[in-house]
């Protein structure tokens, strides 16, 4: 099929690449000049596993372009993928995916039906807002008795440094349209992954056991609630088990082992049970607050999500004030925070939970020493205006001299440093495992104070 694809973000780029790799004909469109340029020469403008070689083993398959409306004239389908940026109310901003459908709909020609997919995470009843952009400008082109859309909501649930394992191998691929004709589209858009008749690239090898995923059917509606319920849900859980977290410290149990005995009831199940900084990066933070805001709009209150949201943002000030209560004051203090990704995997530094807690050490008037094996730039960006903040690209340079460390994202790389070396390198050590990714026995026998999440 020839797509075209309307951003070359995490989820633009990553589900054109994959396409094209299947066998489509993708075009990405991407008006950011410096990101054009660099797809243009086969480099990935984000950090995502495996994306920059699945774009060379996609080939001729895959093309980049500035401007919508020459592909999307012999496209079959259309997808909008665009940023939907939080409003001041927590409400998402469509106003990049209304452009984005009015561009589009400037490019569709006279004798063909085509599917316009939304992909962005966007709010409730944006499907029909979208089918009325798009009905305005075929009347205003004389084609709405010769140009035929099917609006289509197809939501992604995609995790930022597992994007195209998602995409390869999903839960379940979620189509929202009121006509069958959009339905039908879509199956034969992913009949490679719905029948898993694709050969894998090495880097992405298939599942052991993994089972042919399920294409729901459903309502535009339905299909943009299942996305911000889905979110909002994971976000739940990492808060509710950040909460047990609290109440384990008090008594003297291992949250650790609490989730482990939770996870293994399948009713639950061991996902995004590990207690810590919190939730953070460009979907949970933004898709809770749109749900909030969309509940309010229509006057329904939402206790549990905004308990969930409530418990998330404490967490980073509970983190800090053991380090407080550990130095006696963290006011003039040499502290570390190794890891400012909000997640392995990605340079993401979007409402990263590591951030806020740098900026709350700056804010009681500590120096901060920061390192991160791929974000380092991102956040140099973000931080540039905290004079207290110091970049190393050594987490070992980051430790000599230092009085305490806050392990703030759960890097592969850091459950390996030298605990010995680096508490030998401190002027006190003190370490604040943010993700309980190191052993508390192991960590306090190479000399750390240690203290972890729940535990």
């Amino acid at each position: 099929m020839n797509i075209v694809v309307i951003g070359a973000g995490y989820v633009g780029l990553t589900t054109g690449v994959a396409l094209a790799y299947f066998g489509h004909e993708v075009t990405c469109v991407e008006k950011n000049p410096a990101k054009l340029e660099l797809l243009s020469r086969g480099k990935s403008p984000i950090h995502e596993h495996g994306l920059e070689e699945l774009m060379h083993l996609a080939g001729k398959n895959l093309r980049f372009a500035e401007r919508a409306k020459g592909p999307v004239e012999a496209a079959e389908v259309v997808m909008i993928a665009v940023g939907t940026p939080p409003k001041s109310n927590g409400e998402a901003d469509t106003q990049d995916v209304e452009a984005a459908a009015r561009e589009v709909a400037e490019g569709f020609l006279p004798g063909r039906n085509y599917a316009l997919v939304i992909k962005s995470t966007v709010p409730i009843g944006t499907n029909r807002r979208v089918a009325q952009v798009v009905k305005r400008v075929l009347a205003a082109r004389g084609l709405m008795d010769e140009t035929f859309v099917w609006i289509v909501s197809n939501p992604e649930f995609l995790q930022e440094g597992r994007a195209l394992y998602n995409t390869f191998y999903p839960d379940r691929i979620v189509v929202g349209a009121e006509e069958p004709e959009g339905v039908y589209v879509l199956r034969r858009l992913y009949q490679s992954i719905l029948e898993q008749t694709f050969t894998p690239p090495s880097f992405l090898p298939r599942p052991e056991g993994y089972a042919l995923p399920p294409l729901l059917a459903t309502d535009p509606t339905s299909a943009e609630m299942i996305k911000y319920a889905s979110n909002a849900f994971l976000a739940l859980k990492i808060s509710f088990i950040n909460e047990i977290a609290g109440l384990c410290e008090k008594v003297g149990a291992d949250v650790t082992e609490v989730a482990r005995g939770m996870g293994l009831d399948p009713r639950i199940g061991p996902g995004f049970l590990a207690a810590g900084l919190g939730w953070g990066g460009s979907c949970f933070p933004k898709d809770t607050a749109a749900l909030l805001a969309i509940g309010g709009e229509y006057g329904y209150a939402m206790p549990i999500v905004a308990a969930a949201w409530e418990v998330n943002f404490r967490q980073r000030h509970r983190m800090v004030g053991k380090l407080q209560e550990a130095l006696k004051g963290v006011r003039g203090r040499v502290v570390g925070v190794l890891g400012l990704a909000f997640k392995p995997g990605t340079a993401d530094v979007r409402e990263s939970p590591a951030l806020e807690v740098v900026r709350i050490l700056v804010e009681r008037q500590a120096h901060v020493r920061v390192h991160d094996p791929v974000a380092l730039e991102n956040a140099r960006r973000v931080l540039a205006d905290l004079e207290e903040v110091e970049f190393f690209e050594d987490p070992y340079g980051l430790a000599a001299g230092a009085e305490a460390l806050v392990l703030a994202t759960d890097w592969p790389e850091y459950r390996y440093l030298d605990l010995a070396r680096l508490a030998g390198m401190m002027r006190t050590p003190v370490l604040v495992d943010g993700r309980n990714l190191f052993d508390p026995e192991e960590a306090r026998r190479a000399g750390w104070t240690y203290l972890g999440v729940g535990r």
